[in-house]
C-alpha cells in the first residue's frame, strides 16, 4: 500500500475520503480563490461525499467535526485543483519528436506519424500516462482535444483524473471517412457523456483552417443541441490569420463569429494574434481564451494579449498544449511563465510592467479561469462549501521556497510541480506523498517507452 499524506500525520483513521466519511485536511494555509481571494493561515477543509463540507480556521473546523479524522499538512498550502484549459494528452507519446520548429514545421513532422500509429488502445494508454504526469503536477481537470476521445477519457479515469474531451472534427483524420459520419459519431459521443457534476459534453472542431465555414455552422448547431463546450484552435499564428483571411474573407475570430461559435462555452486555444476589434469581440461574446505561454514561446508563435483580454473582462484560463509541442503538462510552470512573460513584454512588444498579472491573478487563471472557461465554476475552480473536493497540497516548507512571506507568491514564483505532495479529485486521494495512487508512475513510464518502441517512433 502506498503511504498517505506526504509529511502528514493523521489523527484517527487514515485512507482516502472518496465518497464516504468526513475527513478534515489541516494545512499551513488554505488558498480558496473565492471572490475575495481569502487565504486562511492554519486553515482546514472538511471533505465528505466527494464535496467540500466546511472550511475556515483550523480550530473552528476541527471543533465542528469532532469525530472526523484530521490529516495534518504542516508547511503546506491547500489550493484548488488546477484546470488545464487546452491540451492534447495523448500526444505525450510524441514528446521530443519535433522540437525546435515553428508550428507549420512541427505539424508537418507530427501529423504523418499520428496518421501511422494512432489507435484507440494507444490513445488510452498514452492518456493514462499523461494523467499520471498531470495529477503529479496538481492538475485535476483537463480540456483535451485528441483522437479516440472516449478511449482517452477511459485512460484518464484509470488514473483518477477528470478529462473532458470530444470528437476532433475535421476531414482526413485517423479513422474518418466523411464529414457526415464524423458528425454522427460526435453526436453519439456527446450523448454518452451528458453534463453532470464537473462534466460537460465537448466538441472539438480543430480550427478555421481545417474546418470549412458551413461545417462550423453545423458544429454550432450540434453544440447547442447538447449544451456542449466547443474547443477550437484560433489565431495561434500570424500566418494562420493571413491564410484564413485569404480563404474565407475573415480572420479566424470573424469566421467563428459568423458561424455562431463565438459564445459562452467556446474555448479559443491560443488566441495569440487578435487585433483591437477581435479582442473586444471575444471579451464581449463570453467566449474564453486558453492561454498557452510555453508552446506559444517554443513554437515562436507570438505573445497573446492576455493583460488586455483580462482588462476587457474576457475569461482567460491556462493551458499547457500537448507535450509534443510544450514538452510537459506542468500547469503551475505555465502559470509562472505567464506571469513573467507578461511582466517583461508589454503590448506590441512595448515596455514591461512588473505590476502586470500579479500572483493572485495568475493563480486564479490556473484554477477558476479554467473552470469558468468550461462553464463548470459552480463545481470547480475554488475551495468553497458545496464544490467538488478537488484539492492540491503543495509543500512550501522546503529550502527553495522558504521563508514564506506570502503563500500565493511562494506558490507561483518559488514552488514547482515537484512540491506537490497530495491531490484529491472529488475527495478521492489520487496522489499521496508525491506518488499517484491508482496507476504507479513506473507503469506510466514503462508504457510510454513500450509505445515508442512498438510504433517505431523516432
Amino acid at each position: 500500500m502506498l503511504p498517505v499524506g506526504g509529511d502528514a500525520v493523521t489523527d484517527g483513521s487514515a485512507g482516502a475520503t472518496g465518497h464516504g466519511a468526513v475527513e478534515v485536511l489541516r494545512a499551513g494555509w488554505v488558498l480558496t480563490v473565492d471572490a475575495s481571494d481569502t487565504v486562511w493561515s492554519d486553515g482546514a477543509v472538511a471533505l465528505g461525499g466527494g464535496r467540500i463540507l466546511d472550511l475556515g480556521p483550523a480550530a473552528d473546523v476541527v471543533a465542528r467535526h469532532p469525530t472526523a479524522p484530521v490529516r495534518h499538512l504542516p508547511g503546506h498550502v491547500l489550493v484548488p485543483g488546477f484546470v488545464n484549459a487546452h491540451t492534447h494528452l495523448g500526444m505525450v507519446v510524441l514528446r521530443g519528436l519535433a522540437d525546435d520548429r515553428d508550428l507549420a514545421d512541427f505539424l508537418a513532422a507530427v501529423v504523418p506519424v499520428e496518421s501511422r500509429i494512432l489507435s484507440a488502445d494507444l490513445v488510452r494508454t498514452a492518456t493514462r500516462a499523461a494523467a499520471v504526469e498531470s495529477l503529479s503536477a496538481g492538475v485535476t481537470t483537463a480540456l483535451d482535444m485528441y483522437y479516440f476521445a472516449p478511449d482517452g477519457r477511459a485512460g484518464a479515469d484509470e488514473a483518477g483524473m477528470r478529462v473532458l474531451g470530444g470528437a476532433v472534427l475535421f476531414e482526413g483524420g485517423p479513422g474518418i471517412d466523411s464529414w457526415d459520419e464524423l458528425l454522427a459519431w460526435a453526436d453519439v459521443v456527446m450523448a454518452s457523456t451528458p453534463a453532470g457534476p464537473g462534466r460537460r459534453a465537448v466538441l472539438c472542431p480543430h480550427s478555421t483552417y481545417t474546418v470549412e465555414p458551413p461545417q462550423l455552422a453545423e458544429v454550432a448547431a450540434l453544440a447547442r443541441d447538447h449544451d456542449a463546450v466547443v474547443h477550437v484552435h484560433a489565431a495561434e499564428t500570424a500566418s494562420e490569420n493571413a491564410d484564413v483571411l485569404a480563404r474565407h474573407g475573415h480572420r479566424p475570430v470573424g469566421v467563428l463569429d459568423a458561424a455562431g461559435l463565438l459564445r459562452p462555452g467556446t474555448v479559443l486555444a491560443h488566441a495569440v494574434h487578435l487585433d483591437d476589434d477581435e479582442l473586444a469581440l471575444v471579451a464581449g461574446s463570453g467566449a474564453a481564451v486558453a492561454h498557452c505561454p510555453a508552446s506559444n514561446m517554443k513554437l515562436a508563435s507570438g505573445v497573446a494579449r492576455v493583460p488586455e483580454l483580462l482588462a476587457a473582462g474576457a475569461v482567460v484560463g491556462l493551458g499547457t498544449d500537448g507535450a509534443a509541442s510544450s514538452n510537459d503538462l506542468d500547469l503551475l510552470g505555465a502559470a509562472r511563465l505567464a506571469a513573467l512573460l507578461h511582466k517583461g513584454v508589454g503590448p506590441g512588444g512595448g515596455p514591461g510592467d512588473a505590476t502586470r498579472l500579479p500572483a493572485a491573478q495568475v493563480v486564479r487563471m490556473a484554477t477558476m479561469g479554467g473552470a469558468r472557461a468550461l462553464g463548470l465554476d459552480r463545481d470547480l475552480g475554488s475551495i468553497e462549501v458545496g464544490k467538488l473536493a478537488d484539492l492540491v497540497a503543495v509543500d512550501l516548507d522546503r529550502p527553495h521556497v522558504q521563508p514564506v512571506h506570502d503563500p500565493v507568491s511562494a506558490l507561483l514564483y518559488a514552488a514547482g510541480r515537484g512540491d506537490v505532495t497530495d491531490v484529491w479529485v472529488e475527495g478521492r486521494h489520487v496522489v499521496a506523498s508525491g506518488r499517484t495512487s491508482l496507476v504507479e508512475p513506473e507503469r506510466a513510464s514503462a508504457d510510454l517507452r513500450r509505445l515508442a518502441e512498438r510504433t517505431g517512433i523516432g
